[in-house]
């Protein structure tokens, strides 16, 4: 397991305005939790971050945060809970750490990683759907899983795969509905919309017929009406009807 470690300083400063103030100095504020409950507020290194968040162990790092100030200096073993993104420029807005014991079971949230190219796309151009990008276990923080790997290469159209087919390792627990779906494999797209515009079609043609229809009896009647004023009109040309 990779020894991360990640300097943090006691911030006293909160609101929008002062943590803008911090996240243009190059650092960004943070919460402690412990026991579901709001801690401390402190303040990393924007780019300490960064590498303690791009670890083989992903976001459920166990980092060890050495947290220093006014002449005072703890360690507490965290793992981030949350990170707030910046949806306009994709920056780290704040986090969320999460005080851990390492001998105490915890939830946490581990990325599904698929594998393989399944049957059903790769023979009869079917479509990979995956429903559940990730599986909440529960386990000792020494123990957490990088990713769940899914196998799709046996999947054919209409087959799936749920969380209860899925292997975890030896000491971690699937928290999740056994019957969740995880992937499937779906019938081709294309088929799809041309068996909707097949059924689509005499309701779509049905109107236009009517349309026409009223159209040619106007026109009919108009052709009528004119032939009759021809033989109402007199014989003798030249003198015109009385009105």
């Amino acid at each position: 397991m990779e020894k991360i470690i990640l300097k943090a300083q006691p911030r006293e400063a909160s609101g929008k305005g002062p943590c803008r103030q911090i996240r243009n100095s190059g650092q960004i504020p943070a919460v402690v939790y412990k026991d579901g409950k709001a801690g401390f507020n402190v303040q990393v290194d924007n780019k300490d971050l960064w590498r303690a968040l791009h670890t083989t162990a992903g976001e459920n790092a166990i980092i060890t945060m050495n947290l220093s100030g006014e002449g005072k200096a703890s360690t507490k073993t965290v793992i981030v809970k949350e990170v707030q993104i910046d949806p306009v420029n994709d920056k780290v807005l704040h986090v969320d750490f999460q005080e851990i014991s390492l001998t105490e079971r915890l939830k946490v949230n581990v990325p599904i990683v698929l594998k393989g190219e399944a049957i059903g796309v790769k023979e009869n151009d079917g479509v990979l759907a995956q429903v559940l990008w990730e599986l909440q276990v529960e386990c000792l923080p020494t123990e957490i899983p990088a990713h769940i790997e899914v196998h799709v290469d046996s999947l054919h159209i209409g087959q799936l795969i749920s969380v209860k087919e899925l292997q975890v390792p030896a000491g971690v627990k699937v928290v999740e509905d056994p019957e969740q779906v995880v992937v499937t494999v779906n019938p081709p797209a294309k088929e799809e919309a041309v068996a909707a515009a097949v059924e689509g079609a005499p309701a779509a043609e049905e109107p236009e017929l009517i349309k026409k229809g009223k159209k040619e009896e106007e026109e009919e009647g108009a052709e009528e009406g004119k032939e009759a004023e021809k033989t109402e009109k007199p014989s003798k040309p030249g003198k015109p009807e009385k009105e």
